[in-house]
């Protein structure tokens, strides 16, 4: 395996950081994250224009990436900047309509936005248990039911949603006018939605999608994984730089050998975490990708709970005020694990692969 970015990549990588440092610095992205509409839409049409939605689709669908290696090249620079911009449901959606040959023009020019709605409050991550059902209406569909924590939904105009049709998990797309949506702010920044449906009018796009809402759930999941990592990175290097400069005793507190010790090996479990990333990218599209995308997951969920907790104990007192970077970076990455599956839920994932093969 590869562990080198391509030069495309590289470039790609180059542009999103030079951006993001640019004009999400986190005094700009706090301003932003924490007020509806919980993101910058001058932004969003910025970072569209510099093609990082057309990096999350393959050359035939409109875009020039779309590879596992592409998407996490993506989120991890977002994680680096803790930008609140509603990418990941774009992620997902693309998949889906890219599996149901619809057109996604709308989408990769940032023109439209989309949220994908799975998880309800009983089934907040998987597919197994979900209730929504659709049934047909006249010449369409109408769905009804309520879909929990909608990522990006608070500003979507189409809603791709998944219900029980017809003995069958199918795929419809729902315009937000026709559904009750309300939407808030996240702990983290960002925004959500709860939506609510009652015979809402919708357009089949997938008759069994089963397979392609796993596909767009571990897509987004490994885009988790690398944002995380991205998130790690940047709380590494603003805890290295507050040991260097914070004095006590007349010494920098990173001359102790104590919190030497304590520094390294944050650093390896971050490179842990880079890897398993590195190997979930690496099966995005293969019969393991799955498995290895959970297990990337277990391990990201351990380790941003891990550097979260010793870079909050390693800056003391004021790692806790909002002032703080470093409080806003232990926030997303204690609350990555809550997204897509925690933990212990990826962990059960990959113990009923096992067992099974």
């Amino acid at each position: 395996m590869n562990f080198e970015q391509s030069e495309d990549r590289r470039m790609l990588a180059d542009t999103l950081r030079r951006y993001l440092a640019e004009q999400y610095d986190i005094a700009a992205r706090n301003a932003v994250a924490y007020e509806a509409p919980f993101h910058a839409p001058a932004r969003w049409g910025e970072l569209a224009e510099l093609g990082l939605l057309q990096a999350l689709a393959p050359e035939d669908q409109g875009g020039f990436g779309g590879a596992g290696f592409d998407i996490a090249t993506v989120f991890e620079e977002l994680g680096r900047a803790l930008c609140p911009e509603p990418v990941l449901p774009a992620l997902m959606a693309q998949r889906l309509l890219a599996a149901a040959g619809a057109d996604a023009e709308a989408l990769l020019t940032g023109a439209t936005h989309y949220a994908v709605a799975i998880g309800e409050p009983e089934a907040p991550w998987g597919l197994d248990g979900l209730t929504t059902t659709a049934g047909k209406s006249g010449d369409g569909w109408a769905v009804s039911g309520r879909k929990s924590v909608v990522y990006g939904g608070h500003v979507a105009e189409t809603l791709l949603v998944a219900a029980q049709a017809e003995g069958k998990l199918a795929l419809f797309a729902v315009a937000a006018g026709d559904a009750e949506v309300t939407g808030y702010g996240m702990i983290d920044g960002g925004g959500a939605a709860e939506l609510f449906l009652d015979a809402s009018p919708a357009r089949l796009l997938l008759a069994d999608a089963t397979d392609a809402l796993q596909d767009a759930l571990d897509a987004g999941t490994l885009a988790l994984c690398a944002e995380a990592v991205g998130a790690m990175d940047a709380t590494r290097e603003l805890l290295v730089d507050y040991l260097r400069t914070r004095k006590q005793f007349g010494r920098a507190i990173g001359s102790f050998q104590a919190l030497q010790h304590r520094a390294v090996d944050l650093v390896t479990e971050i490179e842990q975490a880079r890897s398993i990333t590195v190997l979930a990218a690496d099966a995005l599209g293969g019969p393991e990708q799955s498995r290895r995308v959970s297990m990337a997951k277990n391990l990201i969920g351990r380790t941003a709970k891990l550097v979260a907790e010793e870079a909050i104990q390693m800056h003391g007192g004021i790692a806790m005020t909002w002032e703080a970077a470093v409080s806003h970076y232990a926030k997303r990455l204690v609350m990555i694990d809550h997204q897509l599956g925690d933990t212990d839920w990826h962990l059960a994932r990959v113990m009923a692969d096992l067992q099974a093969a």
